[in-house]
This record gives C-alpha cells, structure tokens and sequence, in this order.
C-alpha cells in the first residue's frame, strides 16, 4: 500500500498549511501542500534506479512566499498566462483586472490561486491515493466577476503516474484558464540545467508573441524553425537561435504551442543522462514551454544556486489573453457551467 504522510508545513492567512507525501510501490514520491496547491517534490528513479527530486522546490512556506513570482510548483489562475493590460470585455462590460507585470495581467493577479490557501482532504483507493483541493475565489477578487469554485484533484497511481484535474463553477460569467507551474529538471537533484534535455511537442503551430509577451494574434508554423518539435530537439538548440521569437523572450522559450492532438502523449520530455522521460498528456489545445530564461540569480533550491535554464515548465492550457483574440479557443465560463480539464503526466524511463 501506498505510504500517506500529512504534517504541518506553516501558518497563512490563520490558517494551517499542510505538506503531504505520497510514496507509492515503485519508489515514487510525491509532495504537495494546500498553499497554492504547490507541488514541492516529485521524486522518481533513474536508469540506475536512484531516486531523486525532478522539480524545482524550496524547504519553507516562506520561501515559497517571497519567491512567489516564480510560482514554483503552484496551480495559477484564475487566468493562466498573461492578459494585455489586464483589460478585457464580457458581455458588453468592460473590466479591468490586477495589473502585475508592469501592464499585463499574469497568472491569476497579486493573490490569485497560486498565494491562497485551500482546503484540503486526502482519498485512498486502492491502487491510487487523491489529494482533493477546493477553493473560493469571491465576486471581484483580483477585478474578476463572478463567484468561482474551483477544485484541484492530484491523483498519484502505483504506475508513477499524476493526475491533474480542475473543475470550476461560477454564479455568473466568468473567464477562467488554470494551470500548474511546476518547474521540471529530469537530471535529478539538479545535478545539470535543462538545456540538454530533448523535447518533443506534437504541434504544427505557436502563437507569435509581441515585446511585452502578449500573443499579436498570429499563428506561426514551425516548419524549419527552433519551434519545431515534432521529432525531438534539445533545448539548448533553440535557446541559442538568434530567431527574433527566442530573443524577445529573454533568449529562450516563453510561447504556446497549439496541440495538434488531445489525450494522447503529446509531449515528451527526456534526460538522455538519467534515462528519465516524461509524457504528458492533455485535454488542453495548448501547452506553454517556459525554459526558465528570467529565474535570474541570488537565491537557492534546496542549496542549489539558482540561474537561468535550472528548469522548464510545460504549461497546459488555454491560450494566453484569448479573451482579445475572438479567434482563440474562449476561456469564456458561463453561469453555472461545469469548467473540466484534465493532464496526465507519465514518469518513466528511456
């Protein structure tokens, strides 16, 4: 049976904040606490069945705090990835929402998911352990309408396999886009940075961004590009393009993919030295890679020198500012309709 352990990590907004450690048959370890839903350690074997950490994380609550505009490991929303000038338009009504990254709208706002504390219940099935999370984000939190709530479902299977659900409902229309920021690093520990790491992504297309990172409404095709993906590229191929996409993005990655198709392995992460690989698969029509190009200097994980490159997230969702572009996939909540999204996330080896 699968090792179930729950102790208190600190103390938010009054109340407590719990970390909670799965260990299933074949040696994976999981840790997530109630505080931004944050994962804060996947540990899997390598080749040579040594257990390591793949995520970057931190040791203490208050670290997740103060370094909280890296949303390490957090569930962000209730709008995932930026909206220029934190402006937008729904049903005749203008609104404008917390501006945090200089104009735009980024991940949620000030508080947004990834800060908030969440309720919290563990369920036990017989070959899967649940961490069920659930949250209310009032009428006007952050500029957004409407009551939502939202529920987060981590699910760990004895296969090393982790679910990710999201269910949301609101008492009017809304816009909602939820992800999780998990920073990933397959060399285990952070023994190397990420740009040896080979990347396979199933999509034909990514949206072009402008200088403040907002999508300009253009698809592009990856066809001969450091964007293209389909076969496999290492990072470090793309991050030093000198491609006018890579550089206004801090020399590296920062864009949405558009997935060609949904819930099968549509991407594919691997570390040739470990031998550890990652398959992720979604229901979402995008994914944003983020090869850590801004995580900067001058702090630690776990006693590793952060720098840029440390980790890459592979964000699904929906598309960044979709709610200015009417020719993406609407991130439009309706009253008292049922928000679903699902991404399953496979650790094995090559």
């Amino acid at each position: 049976n699968m090792i179930i352990e729950k102790k208190i990590f600190g103390y938010r907004q009054s109340q407590p904040v719990y970390l909670y450690t799965i260990k299933n048959d074949r040696g994976m370890e999981f840790s997530c606490t109630n505080y931004g839903c944050i994962i804060t350690k996947i540990a899997v074997p390598d080749k040579e069945d040594k257990i390591e950490n793949i995520v970057l994380s931190f040791d203490s609550i208050e670290e997740y705090e103060k370094y909280s505009s890296g949303y390490f490991g957090a569930v962000v929303g209730r709008f995932a990835g930026r909206i220029n000038g934190g402006k937008f338009s729904l049903d005749g009504r203008e609104y404008q929402i917390t501006q945090n990254e200089g104009e735009n709208h980024l991940h949620g706002g000030k508080r947004g998911f990834s800060n908030s504390v969440w309720k919290s219940c563990i369920l036990e099935k017989e070959k899967e352990v649940s961490i069920h999370f659930s949250h209310i984000s009032p009428n006007g939190e952050e500029g957004y309408p409407g009551n939502l709530e939202m529920k987060v479902v981590y699910t760990i299977t004895n296969e090393n396999e982790l679910y990710i659900e999201y269910k949301g409902t609101a008492d009017q229309m809304t816009i909602l886009n939820v992800t999780n920021h998990t920073y990933f690093n397959l060399s285990g520990d952070l023994k190397r940075d990420i740009q040896h790491h080979t990347l396979m992504i199933d999509s034909d297309s990514i949206l072009e961004l402008d200088e403040k990172l907002i999508p300009t409404g253009l698809m592009l095709d990856v066809e001969d590009t450091v964007f293209d993906f389909r076969k496999g590229r290492l990072i470090y191929t793309g991050i030093q393009a000198p491609h006018p996409q890579i550089i206004q993005a801090s020399n590296g990655y920062d864009h949405p993919f558009i997935l060609n198709k949904e819930n099968l392995d549509e991407i594919v992460l691997v570390d040739s030295d470990s031998g550890r690989k990652l398959e992720i698969s979604t229901d979402e029509c995008c994914v944003i890679l983020y090869t850590g190009n801004m995580l900067g200097e001058g702090y630690q994980f776990k006693g590793v020198p952060s720098k840029n490159y440390l980790g890459l997230c592979l964000e699904t969702q929906g598309p960044p500012d979709s709610v200015n572009h009417s020719h993406f996939k609407s991130a439009v909540l309706e009253k008292d309709k049922l928000y679903h999204s699902k991404t399953k996330y496979h650790f094995t080896l090559v």
